[in-house]
């Protein structure tokens, strides 16, 4: 079993939980008082600019920085180099909750993603429940007619369809209609990769740079030249400051970036104003 296997069975125990919590007549009540919907294609497409990610670990880099965790929020209303926030409801191998979507939807005015592994409707629901504006469809997890259900469920909801991929394969799946595209550069089948990115967490030599991730390979991000002409194209893994004029120039619409933020050891604030630099001279 791969790596992403195995989280995907996690994550179906958390749903297992989730739904004996709360049903889903009970969730589709809740979407009654949830606030309304703001667009994310429409924000990446107003200028070239991050999803600011929050999770409080993840099973390539261990454990992020508590006090660049606790100052994400904040700083990712501020930054103007943050167009979006994504934020982790994986609670197993991502230390989140469905309720951190709220908490941070009261913080920031900007569009909120739900990151997840999503696989059935009640995940839909909920996201719309508890808040998000948007949320990411994994292309390697799913099969085509549950893909185009989701995709479908979610455009009634009113919810924006973040679309990841890793190969080309992967983006010719992914339903006519969608307007976002991620390309993730993480390898979610190297499990030799995974193994090497654990080791060196227990090893204790956790990295603060996403770019020696052993799980991620950076070349994938040329894919974008399969991606529709007209999408908002997104790169996610392993970006760091340096590495945004190139992808930039590539023709990367935004940049998904959390672990770079998260475990910079002069916190968040800092190295968000290292992006907004690095953008300004694009």
């Amino acid at each position: 079993m791969s790596f992403l296997h195995e989280i995907v069975e996690r994550k179906r125990g958390e749903l297992a939980d989730a739904k004996r919590k709360l049903d889903l007549d009970e969730l589709k009540r809740k979407i009654r008082d949830a606030p309304p919907v703001r667009p994310l294609a429409a924000a990446l497409r107003e200028k070239v600019g991050l999803i600011a990610e929050l999770k409080r670990r993840s099973p390539s880099g261990g454990d992020m920085r508590r006090e660049n965790f606790e100052q994400g929020p904040q700083a990712y209303a501020k930054s103007r180099a943050v167009k979006a926030v994504s934020v982790l409801t994986n609670a197993t191998d991502f230390g989140m909750s469905i309720e951190e979507l709220m908490r941070v939807r009261n913080i920031v005015s900007k569009p909120v993603l739900r990151k997840d592994f999503i696989f059935e409707e009640y995940q839909v629901y909920e996201a719309r429940a508890f808040g998000a504006d948007a949320l990411l469809l994994m292309v390697n997890v799913l099969e085509r007619d549950a893909m185009q259900r989701l995709f479908e469920l979610s455009r009634e909801l009113g919810l924006d369809v973040l679309f990841e991929a890793h190969t080309k394969e992967e983006i010719e799946a992914i339903p006519p209609g969608a307007q976002l595209y991620g390309i993730n550069s993480r390898k979610f089948d190297d499990t030799e990769g995974w193994k090497q990115a654990k080791r060196l967490i227990l090893d204790g030599r956790a990295r603060s740079d996403a770019m020696a991730d052993p799980s991620v390979e950076l070349g994938t991000f040329s894919l974008i030249r399969h991606l529709p002409k007209d999408s908002v194209k997104i790169a996610e893994s392993g970006v760091e400051p340096s590495k945004l004029p190139d992808l930039v120039k590539m023709g990367y619409d935004a940049f998904l970036v959390g672990t770079s933020i998260l475990k910079a050891p002069a916190g968040a604030e800092s190295i968000l104003q290292e992006f907004e630099k690095a953008l300004d001279s694009c």
